[in-house]
């Protein structure tokens, strides 16, 4: 894979392509029903990020972690909301 990459840049008015470097970025997305605290959140991120470093070689400052969290009216197993079980 060629480590540059073409970026479309508006200029004045004129277009052109500028060059720049690849960044590699690892990213995870973790989705959880809601409800786990700040701290919990955080060990998670530490965790996540740790294992990324560990097994892929990226940097550290490179991973990116999304926390999505979830309400039980958006959650679904087997065709019933979560919300439907309570």
């Amino acid at each position: 894979m060629d480590d540059f990459s073409s970026q479309v840049v508006y200029t004045n008015d004129k277009l052109f392509f500028k060059k720049r470097k690849w960044t590699i970025m690892p990213y995870v997305t973790i989705k959880m029903l809601a409800g786990r605290t700040e701290e919990q959140k955080r060990a998670c991120v530490e965790k996540v990020t740790d294992a990324i470093v560990e097994t892929t070689g990226a940097s550290r400052d490179k991973v990116v972690v999304f926390l999505e969290d979830m309400k039980k009216s958006e959650y679904a197993v087997g065709g019933v909301l979560l919300s439907d079980e309570e």
